[in-house]
């Protein structure tokens, strides 16, 4: 079995050391845009979530938290789907406006 050592940046190169990635004195290097200050788009599910100001309950949290520890937590595939859906149609939808 052969193990791989190497690391992987974000682009998929292999990741560099920062000394090895420092320009000797005096020479310009042109800088490429921060892949980690990637602009970000909300879903129209997740702005309306904000624009509302649907916080999250701890509370609820709490008692997921315990229902889950209990072995009382029930999963509810059908809901699980319905969510996906919306969440595929409304990807779509976004994505059909931003090609017109």
């Amino acid at each position: 079995m052969k193990i791989d050592n190497s690391i992987k940046g974000l682009n998929g190169q292999p990741a560099v050391p920062a000394a090895a990635r420092a320009p000797a004195q005096g020479v310009a290097v042109a800088r490429t845009p921060d892949p980690l200050a990637a602009q970000v788009e909300l879903s129209r599910t997740s702005t309306k979530i904000i624009q509302e100001g649907d916080d999250f309950s701890a509370a609820r949290v709490a008692e997921i938290r315990q229902a889950i520890s209990e072995g009382r937590f029930q999963v509810n595939p059908e809901k699980i789907a319905d969510g996906l859906l919306q969440s595929v149609r409304e990807f779509l939808a976004d994505r059909q406006q931003k090609s017109a």
